[in-house]
């Protein structure tokens, strides 16, 4: 497996205006959509701004469903570095899951018995001036065993399956095990699904809380690759119209988990 230099851009000026994708960003992402399985358009909100987009979203966070997270990796983060994210989620009152994650992938460059794969997908996020491709392995896991390994009761292995561990061994090149990893986490968060007046379609608010108190609230909605141009655009225009300021730097919500934890190792 094989991947591309990511092109998950920050962006963003605070002019309120969406950064566009440049005509050298458009070739790289048209074959990228054809190759994949679903697109995720995401935006977070600035702090500033939080309070009052989501009163003018109507969101009623006590429909939020609650959920915690963990991410494994070495403490100097040597996986992000490959562009492999391996992560667990439990959710209240449900099964939980964990995915491992490659990123960039390159969907031509997959092996169809990698692609046939139970839980295997590949997704193009986008948000406002940049992109990235994912290749993502996902299976159901009890709540009751990933209470074990986020407590360290249980290895880190027992929170994957066989083929996750196969994709894992595969990216990691028997640099580092399983259970050679650190449990960076957990991180809070809320989740709401809602179908806003005045979009076609549902959309995700998800605020996650770290663990030096700092927050970031991204809003999402998927749709299949070639919806992308035009739900990208309707999104756009609604999301402006709620006063979301397409234009601000964006704090993607993995990213500022990792380097949280990297500055708690180099503080330590």
């Amino acid at each position: 497996m094989t991947a591309s230099t990511p092109r998950e851009t920050p962006g963003g000026t605070g002019t309120g205006t969406a950064p566009t994708l440049s005509p050298e960003q458009l070739a790289e992402v048209l074959p990228l959509l054809r190759g994949s399985d679903s697109v995720e358009l995401k935006v977070t909100v600035p702090n500033a701004d939080r309070r009052s987009v989501i009163g003018r979203l109507g969101l009623d966070v006590m429909r939020a469903e609650i959920r915690q997270v963990v991410f494994f990796d070495t403490p100097d983060l040597r996986l992000d570095a490959q562009g492999l994210v391996l992560r667990a989620r439990r959710i209240q009152r449900k099964p939980g899951d964990s995915v491992i994650k490659v990123r960039p992938a390159v969907p031509s460059e997959l092996s169809d018995s990698l692609r046939r794969s139970r839980g295997f997908g590949v997704e193009v996020d986008a948000l406002p001036g940049g992109f990235v491709c994912s290749a993502r392995m996902k299976a159901p896991v009890q709540d009751k065993r990933l209470r074990q390994v986020f407590a360290g009761a249980k290895p880190i292995r027992k929170a994957f399956t066989q083929s996750q561990r196969a994709m894992f061994d595969d990216r990691a090149a028997g640099e580092v095990g399983l259970d050679d990893l650190a449990v960076l986490g957990p991180i809070n968060i809320m989740k709401l699904k809602f179908s806003p007046a005045g979009f076609s379609r549902g959309m995700v608010a998800e605020l996650w809380f770290y663990p030096d108190g700092a927050q970031v609230l991204e809003l999402s909605t998927k749709c299949l690759p070639d919806e992308a141009f035009p739900v990208a655009a309707e999104a756009r225009e609604f999301l402006a119209s709620r006063g979301v300021d397409l234009g601000a730097p964006q704090a993607t919500k993995t990213k500022t988990a990792l380097a949280y934890f990297a500055s708690m190792d180099d503080a330590s």
